[in-house]
């Protein structure tokens, strides 16, 4: 999958694929949609129960549940397609909408770790400030206007020739192509403000809450371990997922300045792309652990319902 500009279709990039061995995609799409798809309905649900709290956190974490869920329902088209040697089956609309749901889903999850951690400083950093600058109301507009904006940027990918797989003798779905100015400008962008800018945010964020909570002397030393572990694993999570992805497409747009119309780095960087995506999709079943089992008020209820269900298979095995 990529997003690229209008090319025609017969396009002098012939598939990289031949020899790409599909399983271990395939393998990991499943793994995603199996661990992801629980894991989310869940968070869904409890982050639901805070947002009636009014917590503000809880409006970001039931957003980032929501925006995951609608991508894993995309899996499966995706693992099969793969396993078909990249062949698409269901059309072109299927295959642009699809395409959308994968990008949308990608920048509106980066988004919204960007909110968490910021609401995540804002709370630490500035605890008595904070009580005015969070709201209900604020959280919610902001992840509307995330939302909105992710949405309206990608409507291209409706118009774009590659997500037209009927039209292909191979029936391709936004596989990469043929390098144009069109795809430069948006790779450069994605990398940009899709990636190294709230990658840079993220780091500042929860390196304060590190160093706040590190200063801080009414927290228990177990305390303290834990709210920087989870900080610091935010900071690879996001780094592991996004980072070679986005490194791939930086490559792609400098070297469309170098190329002269030539496949040969397209062919080269395949491989990588292919894992690249991969890893990004990970995200999915990996968010509901950093960034609502990690919750205390979470924790604790989780740890209820199971002492709740351990008793009843107690009193029923005595029974």
């Amino acid at each position: 999958m990529n997003i690229t500009g209008p090319t025609n279709h017969t396009n002098s990039c012939k598939p990289f694929y031949e020899e790409e061995n599909p399983i271990p995609l395939v393998v990991l799409y499943s793994t995603v949609l199996t661990l992801g798809l629980p894991a989310n309905l869940i968070t869904v649900f409890l982050t639901f129960l805070e947002v009636c709290r009014k917590n503000v956190l809880g409006v970001y974490l039931f957003s980032l549940s929501v925006c995951d869920l609608m991508y894993l329902g995309t899996l499966p088209l995706w693992a099969i397609y793969i396993n078909r040697g990249h062949h698409w089956e269901w059309g072109s609309l299927a295959c642009k909408f699809t395409g959308y749901v994968f990008f949308n889903n990608m920048y509106i999850s980066i988004f919204l770790m960007c909110c968490i951690s910021v609401d995540r400083f804002v709370a630490v950093v500035y605890a008595v400030e904070s009580r005015g600058l969070r709201r209900m109301r604020h959280a919610v507009i902001i992840s509307v206007v995330i939302v909105l904006v992710v949405a309206v940027g990608h409507v291209p990918v409706f118009t774009m020739t590659e997500g037209d797989s009927e039209l292909m003798e191979e029936k391709r779905c936004f596989e990469p192509s043929d390098p144009s100015v069109v795809v430069t400008g948006l790779n450069y962008s994605r990398f940009f403000i899709g990636f190294f800018i709230p990658l840079c945010i993220l780091i500042v964020t929860n390196l304060a809450i590190i160093a706040k909570v590190r200063a801080s002397t009414g927290l228990k030393p177990k305390a303290k371990v834990r709210i920087r572990n989870l900080a610091l694993a935010v900071i690879l999570f996001f780094l592991v997922c996004f980072t070679p992805y986005h490194v791939i497409l930086l490559l792609r747009a400098i070297n469309f300045h170098f190329s002269n119309g030539k496949c040969d780095f397209e062919r080269s960087v395949y491989t990588p792309y292919t894992i690249s995506l991969g890893l990004s999709t990970i995200n999915s079943a990996i968010n509901p652990v950093f960034y609502v089992l990690s919750s205390n008020s979470v924790h604790k209820k989780i740890h209820k319902g199971l002492q709740g269900l351990r008793s009843s298979s107690r009193s029923s095995s005595f029974t």
